[in-house]
């Protein structure tokens, strides 16, 4: 079935290479994330759960809300992780609209490798943020997708507001 050529498209080409095995290692990188020397871009540890930049962002400010355990289903969730990922996902995008002025958000969970979960071991929620006019004519034309800010200030930015958004 086809989507109507009015509905708008997210299009991530940028992500293939990953998708097809490129830069992965053997340990889940959701698992590494939050450990002491591979958390730089860990925006904030909750107790079950922790948030995340996505290394492969479909927009600037694109979060990975992750249980620290390592599960496939969100079936498999304990009440307290399923809980605290709702709550860290709606702040997460109180502090994106702050920080960053999102407009909107795409929020999802890729539930399996054939859904097109890139980790699909480890259960992750997507929180991309969205802007009027954030897409245009750079990834079509010129194979390129234009981010506004490093990661890692980014996540600075963010880990620095957090605290101060209720």
């Amino acid at each position: 079935m086809n989507a109507p050529a009015d509905w708008e498209r997210l299009w991530a080409p940028h992500r293939m290479p990953y998708l097809q095995g490129e830069n992965r290692s053997v340990k889940c990188v959701f698992c590494e994330a939050p450990k002491p020397g591979h958390d730089d871009l860990v925006v904030f540890k909750g107790e079950t759960v922790f948030v995340v930049m996505n290394l492969y962002p479909y927009n600037s400010g694109h979060l990975l809300i992750c249980p620290y355990r390592h599960v496939a289903d969100l079936t498999d969730l304990t009440p307290a992780e399923s809980a605290e990922i709702v709550a860290l996902t709606a702040h997460s995008m109180k502090v994106l609209r702050k920080v960053s002025k999102a407009a909107g958000f795409n929020i999802g969970i890729n539930q399996g490798a054939l859904s097109g979960a890139g980790i699909a071991d480890h259960l992750h929620q997507h929180l991309v943020p969205r802007w009027s006019g954030d897409t245009n004519f750079m990834p079509i034309i010129g194979s390129t997708k234009i981010l506004a800010q490093l990661l890692t200030e980014l996540r600075d930015l963010l880990a620095s507001s957090w605290n101060e958004v209720s």
